[in-house]
């Protein structure tokens, strides 16, 4: 193998930088040519691409999103497009290709895979719904940022007497509104692997503000319930003031954490490890301390990552 691709699709994410870098520093140190494919399989449809150096990679460890920069593209899901893309990958005299992205990029790094092109993939993911690793990349960065806006939420919560609603990204998984719940101390996490009686949760807010608890924190999955709504029908049944947040493409942004970007590192430095040795058709994931590959085709028919039942029960037991 002697010339790969690396591109950036889907939703962007802290991370996806130092993941890049690493693509790009791992790849050239092997002995490897790499190209950057510009705004994701768009870029493979339009032929947008750059030869990557050292240089190219210099002084976007730090920074958010991805320099190639990402775009939804819909002529990925028709034969069609598949084929262009492929074809244009081939004339670039591309052998391996390496796709960071969510569940749907993933899907379509498999289909390329199929064409004859071997293709690694690299889960990028805030709502941590990517099967087979315990963590996405963005994850970690978008719990900081989400728990920061908490820890600020709280002061003015606190002062006057107030409830917020914090609506969170998760339409079908909920882990952001369950684990920042937990890490910033909030009294209640609505999410949609878990049904929630609001009932209940008004009858537990009356009483608390009896027994003198001046504020609440409730966080929600967009997938649990919209915070409006449920914000509404907190005040119309106990009559609390309420407010809402709604934290969207926040939770996405900033500086990269620690961890993302260490986590970035060995997942793009494993990609091109991978490639090298052969091992197309795979997904890099972490499980505990380990990079470990699973296959692409098992990845894309597996669904939505199930939410470990230790957080519901932990978030039940510490913010009753």
């Amino acid at each position: 193998m002697k010339r790969i691709a690396v591109l950036t699709s889907g939703g962007d994410c802290s991370g996806m930088n130092a993941t890049l870098r690493a693509v790009v520093r791992a790849g050239l140190a092997s002995g490897l040519e790499v190209i950057g494919i510009q705004k994701g399989f768009q870029g493979l449809i339009d032929r947008l691409y750059d030869h990557m150096t050292t240089r190219s990679v210099s002084n976007i460890l730090q920074r958010g999103g991805t320099f190639l920069q990402s775009a939804r593209c819909k002529e990925m899901r028709t034969e069609a497009g598949l084929k262009l893309a492929s074809e244009n990958l081939k004339g670039m005299g591309v052998e391996g290709l390496i796709v960071i992205g969510g569940d749907g990029s993933l899907k379509g790094g498999y289909a390329i895979h199929q064409q004859g092109i071997q293709v690694i993939g690299i889960p990028a993911s805030i709502d941590n719904d990517i099967p087979f690793t315990d963590y996405s990349l963005g994850v970690d960065t978008a719990l900081n940022n989400i728990v920061h806006a908490v820890d600020n939420l709280k002061d003015t919560a606190s002062s006057h007497d107030r409830t917020f609603v914090v609506e969170t990204m998760g339409r079908s998984c909920g882990f952001l509104a369950v684990a920042s719940a937990i890490a910033a101390g909030a009294e209640y996490s609505l999410i949609p692997e878990e049904p929630y009686n609001l009932d209940h949760i008004c009858t537990d807010l009356r009483q608390r503000f009896q027994e003198g608890r001046t504020n609440s924190i409730i966080m929600v999955a967009e997938g649990a319930g919209k915070a409006e709504d449920i914000a509404d029908q907190i005040k119309h049944r106990i009559g609390f003031e309420t407010r809402i947040i709604v934290l969207g493409h926040y939770q996405r942004g900033g500086s990269p954490s620690v961890f993302d970007r260490i986590l970035g590192a060995r997942f793009g430095q494993a990609a091109v490890e991978s490639l090298i040795k052969g091992h197309g058709g795979m997904m890099v994931g972490l499980q505990g301390s380990d990079i470990i590959l699973t296959d692409l085709a098992g990845v894309t028919s597996s669904g939505i990552r199930p939410i470990n039942p230790m957080l519901p029960r932990l978030a039940n037991q510490l913010l009753a």
